[in-house]
């Protein structure tokens, strides 16, 4: 699934290429703008350390909330404590779209990841005009000297990268140990979730880096203890996005992981 998906994002990227010109992209009013730190955002002690994610649809799930409205959820989002969003910008299998990015962005002032498979440096460029704080890179689907590549213009534009990766394998391929790692509790071969992998490759990961687990989390409990872990960012999307007020259900998550 996750090769489908990126080929199909690379032939994407092709025709968006044509259709919008870096030149253009440059034009975006927010191409010159600084960007919100989300690592800053993500070690503040007055923050949840949740990255809440504004999520239509997923592959493996199909539609999770079709109809919601990305200004008043990402809104409530940040008002309901969350320290950072994430915005899926992924078409044909997420129902997402830079719009969306974009939107959020005029509604909120915390740092935005923008949630896609990154594959090519016209994206980034693109990221940095719509809006985006912060980008994604999967070292699942790129070499060691893509990601390196990519790494370096992202800093360049004052974008942060969020390093996603699967295994502990993935680890010999990213570029540095002062970074952002995200590790995906989904198993990309059976494409099962489970929060045990965050735990089990923690002792792995540089002590340097800033954490995130992605990926299954539903329970106050299971945040707390990746806390403890080692964790200091939770990506967190589903969970919210299923009931009929994603802020609500983020605020009252919240609110039982300051009370417990």
């Amino acid at each position: 699934m996750l090769q489908e998906i990126t080929e199909n994002k690379r032939k994407k990227v092709e025709q968006q290429k044509h259709l919008y010109p870096t030149k253009l992209l440059e034009r975006s009013l927010y191409f010159d703008s600084h960007c919100v730190s989300l690592s800053h955002y993500l070690t503040r002690k007055d923050t949840s350390g949740i990255i809440a994610e504004f999520k239509r649809k997923s592959p493996s799930k199909g539609i999770i909330n079709a109809y919601a409205d990305v200004f008043e959820t990402t809104l409530g989002y940040m008002q309901a404590g969350a320290s950072a969003l994430s915005v899926l910008t992924e078409e044909d299998y997420f129902m997402g779209n830079s719009e969306d990015l974009t939107i959020a962005r005029n509604a909120n002032y915390c740092p935005i990841l923008r949630k896609d498979f990154t594959v090519d440096e016209y994206q980034i460029i693109e990221s940095k005009s719509i809006g985006a704080d912060a980008i994604l890179l999967i070292a699942a689907v790129l070499d060691k000297e893509r990601l390196k590549t990519l790494y370096k213009l992202a800093i360049s534009l004052g974008l942060e990268v969020l390093f996603e990766i699967h295994a502990k394998e993935e680890l010999d391929k990213l570029p540095d140990n002062d970074i952002i790692i995200g590790v995906n509790n989904r198993n990309l071969k059976t494409m099962q979730v489970d929060v045990k992998t965050s735990f089990d490759i923690i002792n792995e990961l540089p002590k340097s880096s800033l954490l995130v687990s992605e990926s299954g989390l539903n329970t106050v409990e299971e945040v707390k203890e990746l806390k403890k872990a080692g964790y200091q960012g939770f990506l967190m999307g589903e969970h919210f996005m299923r009931t009929p007020n994603p802020a609500d259900a983020l605020k009252q998550f919240i609110t039982q992981l300051n009370n417990q």
